[in-house]
């Protein structure tokens, strides 16, 4: 349909303005009444994961990885204040370069600069290590609590950044069993905002620092991976399940 149609080039309109190549993306759209429905199929799960896997890593390692590795070199090698110096430099340093180069800038690398900024300001104030690591701990729970509010509020928090940013008809994100799965969802990133809270604040107050640096990555993404595979699986299986299939498909159906 037209509508359809506009909502393919709103997304690819998108994607040019953010400078990133276009990428092959599910457009999902109603079956009609009595057409068969196509079997369930784990391939769209790992086409999906391996798309958002190549666009994402390098931006992690870019934004989180490679301060984190600075950090922990130069704490070993320099000492604390060093250390803050090394991540906070190659922040600004990536910032710059994609500025000077007019490249675009990940969301995900201004979110770290500005994170990394405010972290170090209050940590130098203070002159504690401590604080420098409890404060994203106390960020990880607030946003923990922002989901479950959305929950008790009957607003879910992930419906919502669902309809911002994916061409979900109305009608569509109105269905019972997709409220449901905007609902499931949001509790699960508000465990996940939980459980990487939890994690960091055991290993702060029971290792030393220079162990609870490389611990403390490794258990973050961990689980923030295990919460991104399970969202791929739980929306892929309710798209099935509603009879929501790719535009592909829908197009196979229809000319059977």
């Amino acid at each position: 349909s037209g509508r359809r149609r506009g909502r393919v080039e709103a997304v690819k309109w998108m994607q040019r303005c953010a400078g990133a190549p276009p990428l092959p993306f599910l457009v999902l759209d109603e079956l009609p009444a009595g057409a068969p429905r196509p079997a369930t199929s784990d391939r769209p799960c790992r086409r999906l994961l391996r798309q958002v896997a190549r666009r994402s890593v390098p931006r992690l390692i870019e934004a989180t990885i490679i301060p984190a590795i600075l950090f922990y070199t130069c704490l070993t090698i320099f000492g604390f204040g060093a250390a803050l110096a090394a991540a906070l430099c190659w922040s600004y340093g990536a910032l710059a370069c994609r500025r000077i180069l007019r490249r675009p800038v990940p969301p995900i690398l201004m979110l770290a600069v500005l994170a990394l900024t405010i972290r170090t300001v209050v940590a130098v104030a203070s002159g504690s290590a401590f604080i420098y690591f409890f404060q994203p701990i106390v960020g990880t729970t607030v946003v923990a609590g922002v989901f479950v509010y959305s929950i008790v509020s009957g607003r879910p928090l992930v419906g919502r950044m669902a309809i911002d940013f994916c061409p979900i008809a109305p009608e569509v994100a109105a269905r019972p069993g997709v409220v449901r799965l905007f609902t499931g969802l949001t509790a699960l990133w508000a465990g996940v905002n939980l459980a990487s809270a939890a994690t960091t604040f055991a290993l702060l107050v029971t290792l030393p620092l220079a162990p609870f640096l490389i611990t403390k990555t490794i258990t973050s993404l961990s689980i923030t991976i295990l919460g991104i595979v399970l969202t791929v699986w739980w929306s892929l299986r309710t798209a099935h399940r509603e009879g929501l299939v790719p535009a592909r498909a829908r197009t196979a159906v229809l000319a059977a």
